[in-house]
Parts: C-alpha cells; sequence; structure tokens
C-alpha cells in the first residue's frame, strides 16, 4: 500500500517549517506539497533549500488547488482565511485536512463544518497529547467541583502570536464550561481591565500573556475561599504539536466525512 501523500501549507512558518521536516524524515507518509502564499520569495524554490537544509524534491507552490489535488492529507497551521479556502479544496479531493488554525470565527468554523461533510476534518486549538489530556481533566473537576469554585485560565505565549486568548485557552474553557453544564459563550469573561466590578458568579475567566519566545504554558485556576487548585500545562518544543499533526494525518486516512478531534485521534 503505498504511502499517504501530505501536503504542508503555509510551509515558510514556524509550524509549516517543522511539519516540513517531520513529513520528509518519516516512514510512514510521503512530502508531496508545500504551499505558500502567492509572492512569497519561496514560490519556485525546493522547500528543503528554501529551509536551508539539504533538497527535497518538493517545490514550494502558490497553486493550491494543483498541490491539494494529489494529496491524501493537508495540514494546515496558517491564518483563518486561508483554511477556510484550503477546506473547500481538501473536500474537492476528499483528502483529510488537519486544521492546527486558530483565531476562527463561528462564520468560518460554518464554512469548515460544510466541508467536513464531504472529507475527514480533525481539527484542534492544541495538537498535543498533554493538552487534550489537561481538557478531559478540566471538564472532571469542573464537574466535580461546585459553583462556589471560581474558574480563571491564563494563558502565555511567544511575542509573535497574534490571537488571544489561544485556541487552547479557549478548549480548556468550553471543557470547563462543559463541566458546569454550560455554554462558553454565555459563560466567558475576556481580559479585565478598569472598574469591572464583582465577579460574577459562575463565569469563566480568561487572561493572556505574550512575550519572549515562550511556545505555550496553560493553567487553568479553580479558586474558592481558603483554597485553590492548579491545573497547568507547559509546552518547551513546538515539536510536539507538528508530531500530533503528523498523528492525526495519518489517523483519517480511513475515516469517513466528519468533524473529528484531538481526543479521537487519541482515543480520549
Amino acid at each position: 500500500m503505498e504511502q499517504p501523500g501530505i501536503v504542508i501549507t503555509g510551509v515558510s512558518g514556524r509550524m509549516g517549517r517543522m511539519l516540513a521536516g517531520l513529513v520528509a524524515a518519516s516512514d510512514a507518509c510521503r512530502l508531496v506539497g508545500a504551499v505558500e502564499r502567492e509572492g512569497h520569495p519561496w514560490v519556485g524554490q525546493d522547500a528543503g533549500t528554501a529551509m536551508g537544509g539539504a533538497a527535497l524534491g518538493v517545490t514550494v507552490t502558490d497553486d493550491a488547488v494543483a498541490a491539494i489535488a494529489r494529496a491524501q492529507a493537508v495540514i494546515d497551521f496558517t491564518t483563518p482565511a486561508a483554511t477556510v479556502a484550503f477546506a473547500e479544496l481538501t473536500a474537492q479531493a476528499r483528502a483529510v485536512h488537519v486544521i492546527g488554525t486558530t483565531g476562527l470565527s463561528s462564520d468560518d468554523l460554518a464554512h469548515i463544518a460544510a466541508a467536513a461533510r464531504h472529507a475527514p476534518i480533525i481539527r484542534a486549538g492544541n495538537m498535543s497529547l498533554g493538552v487534550n489530556l489537561l481538557v478531559g481533566l478540566t471538564r472532571r473537576v469542573a464537574a466535580a467541583l461546585g459553583a462556589d469554585w471560581d474558574i480563571e485560565i491564563v494563558e502565555a505565549h511567544h511575542r509573535m502570536k497574534v490571537d488571544a486568548p489561544s485556541g487552547t485557552a479557549l478548549m480548556l474553557g468550553e471543557a470547563a464550561a462543559e463541566g458546569r453544564g454550560g455554554a462558553l459563550s454565555d459563560l466567558r469573561v475576556p481580559a479585565r481591565e478598569g472598574m469591572t466590578g464583582a465577579r460574577v458568579p459562575g463565569s469563566i475567566g480568561f487572561s493572556a500573556i505574550r512575550g519572549g519566545d515562550v511556545v505555550g504554558e496553560h493553567d487553568v485556576i479553580f479558586a474558592t475561599d481558603g483554597e485553590r487548585v492548579v491545573l497547568r500545562h507547559l509546552a518547551t518544543d513546538r515539536a510536539i504539536f507538528a508530531r500530533g499533526a503528523l498523528r492525526a494525518a495519518l489517523w483519517g486516512q480511513d475515516k469517513g466525512p466528519g468533524e473529528y478531534d484531538m481526543a479521537d485521534v487519541l482515543g480520549l
């Protein structure tokens, strides 16, 4: 059986470069495409050479249609607008679409859901095993503790991250809300500033830190009078996200159309 061919979108980005190298070195799949936006200086170059290493035999292209047409899976850590466009192409190609893009709006998610009627889409705000275990723990702790326990989610990332709160923080918030039997849209409190008044009982607060080269840190704080419970995940190597995304792309090869997440991939 031929190894599945994988296309990496946004190949010049931090995750794109890591993913291209990981796929190229894998014995379980093949790198068959590397996509960048029109006008990017990498277009027309060998992906490996553009990354400063040995040639990989794959030329960076801005023709996403042609690249995705020959793919069995697409791994996509780009921007919301690009991801929505790629979802339509992967649906047409019946390829697995692994989405690590964050900052997606409700309208973006609706377009992705429509594409998932034709091909498997695996989307997660975080691809790591540890974070997905943390999501499950957050749900259970929120369900076990009473409404007199306040919930705060604090996340930290590198200075270049453009969206806040992080996709992982929102995953954790959704898990906490589910544990409480509610919806995050009803309970979420964004970053506070000024005279905000007292905390609303049952609300879920978010704080975001941006600085340096922090890969990703997430704390879920449960606080009540006299005690706190803190669940924490620290990422020190971006490779954990790349390995998780590749695992998702391979897992999805025998799956039918639909929306999946990393809990499905990991069997949690």
